[in-house]
């Protein structure tokens, strides 16, 4: 008889097969055997008759019986049009499993040799079985559920346990509490453990990058009123160039006072010294989330875990005249896949230039409309209805890459599951992350640059590009990661808990009418559970039709969650210069994800299998990656699209104060001075504007005009000033990525992955094992 370890919530209890005899005695058919209640696996197929699918009832017997060869005990029960097979795997199979697991290099048994295998690994087992169980016309478990032979397949929730972990962690009201890691460990496996390990630190984490990041918008808010820079805005008699070509006139500055407030929320000194905080910020995090994994896996006795023994151990189990998979690498298919996934991006980027043009296209439209307000606003609407439009193409593209990137998985043909599955992570976050952040590179780095100006104006068709506001551009991209970053999150959290909530609610009366059935029910082996008995058929189908109707999982359900989660640390770290609040949404975020991706878990969801892992494996390349392009994309930001470096270049070398003026503000006369002038004599102007477009409010004619960009008001030629802050702007860069990146490695250095004494404790476990051995 096997005990689980003590850390572990288990239920220990005896069993028996019975027939039924015709005069209504019971026989036993096989001997009293000492095993848990519960299956560990369950099949479910249709009701056929063999006469009409005679094809299907063979196949469906024929793997049936391999399994049985198999040392797997297989109980038929029917309900209505359906047939639920249970499968429970025979100890010798486990035996064999934890001597291998002992005699192996890196696998060395998990714990105490006398332990026992846990329900969760032995699930992990037999599903490694039934998915290397072949038929006699060489089909899978998997061909066999793609032809409908099979119609499901699951494993099941242990109520006694699933009680504990709703008590303790999956609920709302546990929101600020800890996460009982280790019982998700027991109950789920280490894989999901460690999910949810990383997202609970990673929220811990969020807390000081969302307070600074709360405490650099509220500095902006602080100077709202006194801010030079918008009170020139604010009282500025200017007269700008008109925004779009026919019905567009010319309109005062002072008009986008609150525009300009807006910007400098987010487009400020404490903008710049939040980037470079939270680029070593990413650093510190993955290195100190190495420490505490290290941590929990030296705990669970799976530092020194391999992937490859374990997949060797359970192909022996499996099949012990088994031969392992070689490893093969194919230059053909390397290429044919390197092209398509080359074609894809392209395909991706024309879809972030479609959004451009749609921006270009809609903001003339609305500014010739009939509406005063969507002509007063038709910059900010155009750059609203984008960022809605643009995650729209999100989650259309989300199926479309996920479809992509496993097309692109079987023309490589990996050797293993857990090789397809890292490739999967690698194709499908990339093409993720392009859908994601090419409108927003697009924005970050090109609006208002490539423009052109009065005279000659760069176009698509007959539609100017878009132009900046004179206050900057990063507010347009802060509108766009606020859009994007909201609607994902809050949207996204919403379907992923009602979803499966409702499928729950809509099957709940099939399982309530067999409840009210099995109270007919008179044997005592079904209701006294100190007896150790086998259940008669209504109450296995009792357990097996509340698992049946749960929403089904998948070797992708945990990808799915770690990918939302990576995501939203991408938009946390890469552009959190333009959006200080970043953290602060994510912190929220993360508070709720967690107790709702658990409730989803353990109460609406059939039960994930469980995989044994010590890492939380290519994703933390993935992490390290974005956090190398966080130091990047932070520092274009700053130095190329917040007006950070025009106004330095300002107050040192054209403001008041550059000239020995103290009676002023420093910054005083910046707006203008970014400003050039447009003459309305000019033939070429004149081709661009027409006479009634550069008439004002009060039917004055205005003869020039301004519009943003260091140009000479003569002949319209960059002036010094502007390749003067184009060079400080690029010496930034430099020298902001430098810094943060020597900053990284000596954080990396400062912080060993591993504590000293879990180091320690592996060293003294070693010997102890080894000296156990000699004896």
């Amino acid at each position: 008889m096997f005990f689980r370890p003590a850390e572990c919530v288990c239920v220990k209890e005896n069993m028996e097969l019975w027939a039924i005899r015709k005069d209504g005695q019971l026989d036993p058919l096989l001997p009293p055997l000492a095993t848990q209640r519960i299956f560990d696996y369950v099949l479910v197929a249709h009701k056929t008759d063999e006469e009409e699918d005679f094809q299907k009832a063979e196949r469906q017997k024929a793997f049936i019986q391999q399994l049985q060869k198999k040392r797997i005990t297989v109980v038929r029960v029917v309900h209505d049009d359906k047939v639920f097979f249970g499968l429970r795997a025979s100890n010798e199979i486990f035996e064999e499993y934890k001597y291998l697991l002992k005699v192996s290099d890196s696998c060395n048994w998990c714990g105490d040799e006398k332990g026992s295998i846990t329900q969760a690994t032995r699930i992990q087992i037999v599903h490694f079985i039934l998915h290397q169980t072949f038929i006699n016309t060489g089909e899978t478990l998997k061909d066999l559920l793609q032809k409908d032979v099979f119609e499901t397949m699951f494993c099941l929730h242990e109520r006694k346990t699933q009680k504990v972990l709703k008590k303790k962690w999956a609920r709302w009201s546990a929101l600020f509490t800890g996460q009982p890691i280790t019982d998700v460990k027991c109950y789920f496996g280490e894989k999901v453990a460690l999910y949810y390990l990383w997202l609970g630190w990673y929220t811990k984490l969020l807390v000081p990058a969302a307070v600074l990041g709360l405490v650099v918008f509220l500095y902006g808010l602080a100077f709202f009123r006194t801010n030079p820079l918008i009170k020139e805005v604010c009282e500025s008699g200017i007269i700008m160039c008109p925004r779009c070509d026919k019905r567009c006139s010319v309109w005062k500055l002072s008009d986008t006072c609150a525009y300009a407030k807006i910007s400098h929320l987010f487009d400020n000194e404490g903008t710049v010294a939040f980037a470079m905080f939270m680029a070593i910020w990413a650093t510190l995090f993955l290195e100190l989330w190495k420490r505490h994994r290290a941590r929990h896996v030296s705990q669970w006795k799976v530092y020194d875990w391999c992937e490859e023994e374990e997949e060797l151990i359970l192909e022996i189990v499996n099949d012990p005249d088994c031969q392992p998979k070689e490893f093969r690498h194919s230059y053909i298919r390397s290429t044919v896949v390197l092209i398509l996934v080359t074609l894809m991006l392209m395909l991706i980027i024309g879809l972030a230039q479609a959004l451009v043009v749609f921006r270009v296209v809609a903001a003339p439209l609305m500014s010739e409309g009939s509406m005063e307000f969507m002509r007063d606003h038709a910059n900010t609407m155009a750059v609203m209805l984008g960022a809605i439009l643009h995650y729209i193409t999100i989650q259309v593209m989300t199926r479309v890459n996920r479809w992509v990137s496993l097309k692109l998985c079987e023309i490589e043909e990996t050797r293993s599951f857990a090789a397809t599955e890292r490739s999967f992570t690698v194709k499908m976050f990339t093409f993720q992350f392009f859908t994601l952040f090419s409108s927003l590179f697009y924005v970050a780095f090109f609006l208002g640059r490539i423009n052109g100006h009065p005279g000659n104006y760069v176009r698509i068709s007959i539609w100017r590009l878009e132009e900046c506001h004179p206050s900057g551009c990063l507010t347009d991209l802060f509108i766009q990661m606020a859009v994007i970053m909201l609607l994902k999150q809050t949207l996204n959290n919403i379907f992923e808990f009602t979803v499966p909530w409702l499928k729950l609610c809509l099957r709940k009366k099939k399982a309530k009418k067999l409840q009210r059935k099995c109270g007919h029910c008179y044997r005592r082996a079904c209701h006294d559970e100190n007896k150790n008995k086998e259940p008669c058929d209504i109450c296995k189908l009792q357990d097996w039709l509340r698992n049946y109707h749960m929403t089904d999982t998948n070797a992708f359900s945990l990808f799915n969650e770690f990918l939302e989660m990576v995501v939203q640390f991408s938009f946390t770290t890469i552009f959190v210069a333009a959006f200080p609040l970043a953290p602060l949404l994510a912190l929220i975020n993360n508070i709720f994800e967690i107790r709702l991706d658990a409730i989803k878990m353990v109460s609406l969801e059939r039960r994930m299998i469980p995989k044994k892992t010590k890492d939380i494996g290519i994703w933390t390349k993935v992490l390290e990656a974005i956090g190398v392009l966080a130091v990047i994309a932070n520092g274009l930001v700053i130095g190329v699209s917040s007006d950070f470096i025009p106004r330095l270049v300002y107050r040192y070398l054209y403001g008041p104060c550059a000239t020995g003026a103290t009676h002023t503000h420093c910054m005083e006369g910046y707006i203008n001075d970014t400003l050039s002038l447009a003459n309305m004599m000019d033939p070429a102007i004149q081709k661009d504007f027409l006479p009634a477009q550069m008439i004002i409010d009060d039917n004055v004619t205005v003869t020039q005009c301004s519009y943003r960009d260091y140009r000479s008001n003569d002949d319209y030629t960059l002036t010094a000033q502007f390749w003067l802050v184009l060079a400080v702007r690029f010496a930034f860069v430099i020298l902001f990525e430098h810094v943060v990146v020597v900053c990284k490695f000596i954080a990396a250095w400062f912080v060993p992955g591993c504590p000293m004494w879990v180091k320690n404790d592996r060293l003294k476990d070693k010997m102890k094992r080894l000296k156990e051995e000699l004896k």
